[in-house]
């Protein structure tokens, strides 16, 4: 099962948007810092922008900022805006619930689960973006001559 990457985009899009609080970033300059395409960071960010952690501006001088400190926005804020979840689910087919070992499994495996995500729920909540930002070394934004300079 391959694991989506829409939160580790939104994360690293977030970090450039916290070490440029001074300009507004447009969705290619981040698409090039995120080896994706402009419209992948755009839906990503308009998520994020619905849950009120960022806003964005069209124009000349257009594009993403944050909304709020980073040291304000929790790895569960943006999780949660994100709506995924990084937990696989084992619950059966649908079809399978009339059986008496299939809803006793799901019971069970649905009880791990649960206990797992407020774990992770919790664990989310202490960490901020600005955690994040600060053990990230400071790497530029791509130059508009289509330098890149990023890790």
């Amino acid at each position: 099962m391959k694991r989506s990457s829409r939160l580790s985009l939104a994360l690293h899009a977030l970090v450039h948007l916290h070490k440029q609080p001074d300009q507004a970033i447009t969705s290619t300059t981040l698409a090039t810092c995120l080896m994706t395409n402009p419209v992948v960071v755009r839906r990503v960010l308009g998520e994020l922008r619905e849950a009120g952690i960022v806003a964005s501006t069209k124009g000349h001088d257009g594009g993403w900022r944050l909304l709020r400190p980073a040291t304000d926005i929790s790895l569960r804020t943006i999780y949660s805006a994100m709506g995924e979840s990084l937990l696989i689910r084992t619950e059966s087919d649908p079809g399978d619930r009339q059986c008496g070992i299939v809803r006793a499994v799901d019971t069970v495996m649905g009880e791990f689960i649960a206990d797992a995500e407020a774990l992770l729920a919790a664990r989310l909540e202490r960490v901020s973006l600005d955690d994040i930002a600060r053990q990230a070394v400071p790497h530029p934004l791509p130059s508009h001559s289509g330098d890149h300079h990023h890790g």
